[in-house]
């Protein structure tokens, strides 16, 4: 096996017993990225001095010379972080985010910053400034969105293992479109500070693995209070490795009918039936079960989350920090010109929505309505959760799509996270696995949402259902 194909927890007994050491690892992906990332695009920047350098010092810790990439929306202290937008285009943070510091304190390598819808707001990571990342299993697909570049690095053997944050889907949704793990934890779980703000209530760290382990290892080093995020949950993390290689006999999992729905893929539709098949053979008891509010989850988080956005990104204005358009003779031009010149379409589109939303005359009409349905979906899982442990669903109603198939449709790109938004609205943890391939050879992924900081629940069915099936071990040809 190539370094660059171990898993975590393959390395780090490689690691531990001497048989190789956290230099040839790093070198081992650095070269895979200078051979194969021209293909792929999946990094914004490669930091090859910082990871030989951290490899070299060989940091204690869990993650002791395991090279990782994190989305770039995540601040790394002295390494440009550029959300995949002009408007940042130059911006190196003097400080680092709570997740990625807690990283090189359990002696993790910064391979990079990779690619991403720009301020994380797409479903195809297409509407990045730079450029698209391309689907290793089809490099005429789309990764998803908007973690793309995280998705993409995994899948590919560029990176060991990934970073990226979910806001209605972007971590799952991506994971579902490359055939890897893709896990969002609950809100609050993992602290956003300096995580660049898209939708406050909404946005969460969370792991791009190969294995639903690494998903684990890679949460145990991330989560925990942190006193400078207000909304860090002041709540005990347990070991979320100790219940992998658990059996599930006896767990309820739930079965929502509103999650197989006209028009979604007839192969997506008869992987996810058998995967759920499969969890009944493991010892699980399985339920069908109602969350009847399902069909409001799209249009009220297309009017929350751009009402946060349009706030948040109020203060790329041209004057602190960040792009500034050249030419404006006052103040209010030089806002317009860069703001105009900095966001790309997409943001303009979403800050439009928003403002628009949030506006007098329409706040009652709009935002304040969203949020009481989004009660209501909450209301629904906690409904659910009364009776099952788990709830098993399709993570997307298709395999990747073609590039550009969908850019001049965005009511059809939004619809890509039907399945994955819900558990953002109601903050609840939720993971992507691989469960099939189409008859093209494109991975399909089966979505367990779970109660609020009960991942380890998730997990430990997630790992049960990967080791009875093989599909976790398929890689792309490049």
């Amino acid at each position: 096996m190539q370094l660059n194909e171990l898993t975590i927890k393959q390395a780090r007994e490689l690691l531990d017993k001497g048989d190789i050491n956290p230099r040839e690892l790093t070198d081992a992906f650095l070269s895979q990225i200078e051979q194969l990332d021209d293909k792929v695009k999946a990094f914004v920047t490669v930091t090859p001095d910082k990871a030989r350098a951290q490899a070299d010092t060989e940091t204690p810790g869990p993650l002791s010379g395991i090279p990782l990439g994190i989305k770039d929306n995540m601040c790394t202290n002295g390494v440009r972080t550029t959300c995949s937008s002009k408007m940042l285009e130059n911006f190196v943070p003097p400080y680092e985010s709570t997740a990625t510091a807690k990283l090189w304190d359990a002696g993790a390598v910064l391979l990079g910053k990779l690619n991403m819808d720009e301020f994380a707001m797409g479903s195809s990571t297409e509407h990045s400034a730079y450029f698209r990342t391309c689907n290793p299993w089809d490099l005429e697909r789309v990764t998803g969105g908007s973690s793309g570049g995280s998705a993409a690095a995994v899948a590919s053997g560029l990176s060991m293992a990934a970073l990226g944050s979910d806001t209605g889907g972007s971590i799952r949704q991506p994971a579902a479109f490359c055939g890897i793990v893709g896990l969002k934890p609950t809100y609050g779980r993992v602290s956003r500070y300096g995580l660049v703000a898209f939708a406050s209530s909404l946005d969460q760290i969370g792991p791009l693995t190969k294995t639903v382990e690494d998903s684990a290892i890679i949460l145990n080093a991330i989560c925990g209070h942190d006193p400078q995020d207000s909304t860090s949950a002041s709540i005990e993390t347990p070991d979320f490795t100790k219940g992998i290689g658990k059996d599930i006999k006896g767990l309820k999992i739930g079965v929502p009918k509103e999650y197989f729905v006209e028009g979604m893929s007839q192969e997506v539709e008869t992987s996810v039936r058998e995967a759920i098949r499969q969890l009944g053979t493991l010892g699980a008891e399985i339920i069908e079960v109602s969350l009847p509010h399902t069909e409001y989850a799209v249009p009220v988080y297309y009017i929350i989350a751009p009402s946060e956005a349009s706030s948040n990104l109020a203060r790329y204005d041209g004057v602190k920090y960040g792009f500034r358009a050249e030419g404006a003779n006052d103040l209010m031009e030089m806002y317009k010109k860069s703001r105009s010149e900095g966001f790309g379409p997409e943001v303009k589109r979403r800050i439009m929505l928003g403002t628009y939303a949030l506006s007098s005359g329409y706040y009652d009409a709009y935002y304040l309505k969203a949020q009481q349905v989004r009660t209501l979906i909450k209301q629904d899982f906690d409904e659910v959760f009364k009776t099952v442990d788990v709830i098993a669903s399709p993570t997307t109603p298709e395999t990747a799509f073609l590039a550009g198939e969908k850019t001049n449709d965005p009511v059809s790109m939004y619809l890509s996270d039907i399945f994955t938004i819900s558990a953002n609205l109601a903050g609840n943890p939720g993971i992507s696995l691989p469960c099939g391939f189409t008859k093209d050879d494109l991975p399909v992924g089966l979505q367990l949402t779970g109660k609020h900081f009960d991942e380890a629940t998730i997990l430990q069915v997630a790992h049960a259902y990967e080791q009875s099936t093989g599909w976790h071990t398929r890689r792309p040809a490049l």
